[in-house]
């Protein structure tokens, strides 16, 4: 299959994605995006900021009614590193609901997307976010007032899913290397939900999974967004994707904050996202996980998840709570 204007396709996730061979990407509108409206009842207050205009790099921020001082999540949405937006309705929609439940002040990170920008383009983009976060906290302008004053800088949280996930890691090594620079924030905690990590070896889960219906991600999928993000030349051990390639000895090293994952059963990253946790555990790092029953990959921003969805808010809270 081709276009006659681009030429064949040389990769696809069909409905999702399609990668010409001049470079031309295609994205389907597989899911709205909305704008910073909010349900009344949540009583959160929402709008976009402007971080990075050389690179487009935005943030839409959530902020509960409040008279104290908040604790601050940073969120990082998924997508394979290829699709995804801070403005889809799913994510808005599970952020807005998060942050009404969580008193937290949301800030959820729009980056730079794979193939036209591989990674590390949205580690990057992350650190730029984290850098705009202490300029706000130092001397922050007027016109960031309605939720830098709701916010408690020594209280930041660092979370995202799937590919969102994947840079929350990042983002938390990063931080933990050079907390200086950071200063005055306090990271405090990372949340890694259903983290997209893959590797050369396949695990069970991967091979055997019986999927959700409608899931949104298989093996082939996961392989095509690794295809798509991963620099130029580098496979599925390249340390951006297997955060254990390395010897274990290397985690022992990294300087992280007490750590939460979330992990779906349904998911073909579950058997992944155990070995992280416990490669984590040997490493003597502080990290707890839980399993949600019956859902797939991603069930927190899909329809007809809501029981589960709630569940998964109330163990986020009660980590925020236990370390703010």
């Amino acid at each position: 299959m081709g276009n006659d204007n681009h030429g064949l396709v040389v990769e696809e996730i069909e409905g999702v994605i399609r990668l010409y061979e001049d470079g031309h990407v295609d994205r389907p509108p597989i899911v709205p995006n909305v704008d910073c409206t909010v349900p009344q009842e949540l009583g959160v207050a929402c709008k976009d900021v402007i971080m990075d205009k050389s690179t487009n790099v935005w943030a839409r921020v959530y902020v509960p009614k409040s008279l104290e001082q908040l604790p601050l999540l940073v969120y990082f949405h998924g997508g394979g590193f290829c699709v995804g937006s801070a403005s889809w309705s799913g994510y808005h929609d599970f952020l807005a609901k998060l942050a009404s439940k969580t008193c937290c002040v949301i800030i959820s990170v729009e980056y730079r997307l794979a193939p036209e920008n591989r990674l590390p383009a949205a580690y990057d983009d992350g650190f730029k976010a984290l850098t705009w976060l202490k300029q706000q906290a130092l001397s922050g302008s007027n016109d960031q007032k309605w939720w830098h004053n709701h916010s408690n800088f020594s209280r930041v949280f660092i979370a995202g899913d799937s590919a969102g996930a994947n840079i929350a890691h990042n983002m938390a090594i990063r931080v933990g290397s050079e907390s200086d620079i950071f200063n005055p924030l306090c990271h405090k905690g990372t949340i890694l939900i259903q983290p997209f990590f893959s590797g050369e070896e396949r695990t069970d889960s991967e091979r055997c999974m019986v999927l959700p219906p409608n899931s949104v991600l298989n093996l082939t999928a996961s392989d095509v967004y690794w295809k798509l993000s991963l620099p130029l030349g580098a496979n599925r051990n390249h340390w951006s994707c297997n955060p254990l390639a390395k010897e274990e000895t290397a985690l022992v090293d990294l300087k992280l904050p007490p750590t939460l994952v979330c992990i779906s059963e349904m998911d073909i990253l579950k058997d992944r996202n155990l070995e992280f946790c416990n490669a984590m555990s040997r490493s003597g790092k502080n990290v707890e996980h839980v399993v949600y029953m019956d859902v797939g990959h991603v069930f927190q921003i899909l329809p007809n998840n809501e029981p589960r969805t709630q569940e998964m808010m109330s163990h986020i809270k009660a980590f925020i709570n236990r370390r703010a």
